[in-house]
């Protein structure tokens, strides 16, 4: 169930960006944190994290809320 929440971010990151072929998703599951780590082309960074951090934050909310389903938390990291 956890890979799912990884499936879901990376299917929204590809979405966003212009070179989806080059996004990767780790999932680093730990006893009560699962972290996920989202690595893009170094010319989408800007796409993923958006004017002000909105669409980084975007993701994340829609993480958080896909995660309290499951009742885990959850950290979504931008991997340059």
């Amino acid at each position: 169930m956890v890979s799912d929440l990884g499936k879901m971010i990376e299917v929204v990151a590809k979405m966003l960006v212009d070179l989806p072929d080059q996004v990767s998703v780790e999932v680093v599951d730990g006893e009560n944190t699962t972290v996920i780590k989202l690595t893009v082309a170094k010319t989408d960074i800007g796409k993923i994290i958006g004017k002000e951090g909105k669409t980084a934050n975007a993701i994340r909310t829609i993480l958080m809320g896909a995660a309290t389903k499951l009742k885990r938390r959850t950290v979504l990291e931008i991997v340059e």
